[in-house]
């Protein structure tokens, strides 16, 4: 008791100069010493006055754009002013084109006949940037139309049974120039446009807007992956209890609709469109409504997904339903499909392991897909997935009618600026009702950057299907494709 009445004695009598000095104390308005510390500029916590340019050293310059006209894209410097819109907003126009040429040679032996073709594909874009949400965009796919590419047919030979049960009486080169229009739409936020409305931006303004023909990706295409003509209405950042974010859309398209790569002529597409950011997860719910002709019927679909990290691991699992409201068509069916999909990088690399699954029951049809978008099990690996270039199949069929199956691939990244990749995969497919054959398959893919705008590629494959109806049948290809980026 003693020796602790003398500690806290001691403690009194210690001078006040010797307690933690705070930053009030510190730096005062009478305190001099405090002010030349803060002038010092050798002093540590000092924001310094010397303009230190943008580190680039080692560090490959910006590639120019084929036209870029305004503010540089990516670029230095002051931004220009722009002009005041009588509604109070700023725009500072800025215009870019730009745009992907790909070239293929590419063969295709289905056991019966080889096919062999040089095809191209041109997608041209020009993005008049007015402010950071506000902007018009028009695209062109000058190259292909309604999924037939320009191209050049090496085998077989016109005059061929089956040259002419692919082409008909054409000759062996198809041309598919057009300007058609592939994408046209202005996208802006309500409240950006007209600030005036609410000065001090705590009102419910912020509606953001899309209108015209606009590529439209939902479910990982897998519900739909199409260019519409319509508008969607968002509302962002809204925040349910337990959310950090909530967004919902409603879509409206009028034009332009394609049922399983067909363009529906007399197809109007309604949904509503959501996604919830969880603690851990990301659900996203997904409802589109589809009317059509006498001949494609009308169709309700719906979309469930979760995608998190467990652990180390990125998963996604997705749950999506179509269900024919008249009587079934080949465009408008019943059916579930669920698919789930798991990836890691391996330590100390950048290389990407990834495992797919699904299983299809009755027959799962999407809201709308494009013409060269395939089925709606491309995104179970590049076994399934349409290269979107000429009449090059995949390797695995893409269909989601009464099949099980998946796909594991490695996809390994070569030289110290992961310049290079190799991607290995295998495919299933397994039939569980009759009619449905069996099939696998593997596909090696091989990229390599050449300079700054050219990509590389050369793949291959081999599948083995098991037909339904008795026989086995083996099927072989290879692509070399060009790509230029500009």
């Amino acid at each position: 008791m003693k020796r602790n009445l003398l500690f806290g004695c001691l403690l009194l009598a210690l001078p006040w100069t010797a307690q933690p000095a705070s930053a009030e104390d510190s730096v005062s308005a009478g305190s001099t010493e405090g002010a030349e510390k803060a002038d010092d500029p050798r002093h540590t916590s000092r924001l310094t006055d010397e303009c230190i340019p943008l580190q680039l050293e080692g560090f490959p310059e910006r590639p120019k754009l084929l036209v870029e006209i305004g503010n540089p894209y990516l670029g230095t410097g002051n931004i220009k002013p722009g002009f005041v819109l009588p509604t109070g907003a700023v725009w500072q126009p800025t215009l870019i084109l730009f745009g992907t040429l790909r070239t293929a040679v590419q063969t295709f032996d289905g056991g019966d006949t080889r096919f062999s073709e040089v095809a191209a594909r041109l997608d041209l874009f020009a993005n008049l940037q007015l402010s950071g949400t506000e902007r018009l965009v028009i695209g062109f796919r000058n190259f292909d139309r309604d999924g037939r590419f320009t191209s050049y047919i090496l085998e077989p030979d016109p005059g061929d049974p089956a040259f002419e049960a692919l082409f008909g009486d054409r000759d062996r080169f198809r041309e598919e120039l057009n300007a058609d229009i592939q994408s046209l739409y202005f996208e802006g936020d309500f409240g950006e446009i007209f600030p005036k409305l609410d000065k001090e931006d705590f009102g419910r303004k912020d509606y953001g807007f899309a209108v015209g023909r606009q590529p439209l990706l939902f479910q990982e295409g897998m519900l739909i992956d199409d260019s519409i003509d319509g508008i969607g209405i968002t509302r962002n950042t809204l925040l349910p209890k337990n959310t950090s974010n909530f967004r919902a859309t409603l879509y409206v398209g009028a034009e332009n609709v394609h049922r399983s790569n067909v363009e529906d002529d007399e197809a109007e597409l309604f949904g509503l469109l959501t996604s919830t950011d969880f603690r851990a997860s990301t659900v996203d719910v997904d409802l589109a409504y589809v009317t059509g002709s006498d001949l494609t019927g009308d169709l309700a679909a719906v979309g469930v997904s979760a995608v998190q990290r467990l652990g180390k691991i990125n998963t996604s699992f997705r749950l999506l339903a179509s269900s024919a409201l008249d009587q079934e068509t080949a465009f408008s069916t019943d059916g579930v499909l669920l698919f789930s999909e798991v990836s890691w990088t391996p330590h100390y690399t950048h290389d990407l392991f990834y495992f797919t699954t699904f299983a299809a029951l009755d027959e799962f049809s999407s809201a709308a897909r494009g013409p060269a978008t395939g089925g709606p099990l491309g995104r179970a690996g590049i076994n399934f997935a349409a290269v979107g270039l000429g009449s090059f199949g995949a390797p695995l069929s893409s269909r989601a009618r009464d099949v099980a199956g998946g796909a594991v691939g490695y996809q390994k990244f070569i030289g110290p600026q992961n310049r290079r990749q190799m991607l290995t995969e295998l495919g299933v497919r397994t039939g569980l009702a009759g009619g449905v054959d069996d099939s696998a398959a593997v596909t090696i893919r091989y990229q390599a950057a050449a300079g700054r705008r050219v990509v590389l590629g050369v793949s291959g494959f081999g599948a083995r299907v098991e037909s339904a109806a008795g026989g086995d049948d083996s099927r072989f290809g290879g692509r070399f494709e060009v790509t230029f980026k500009f």
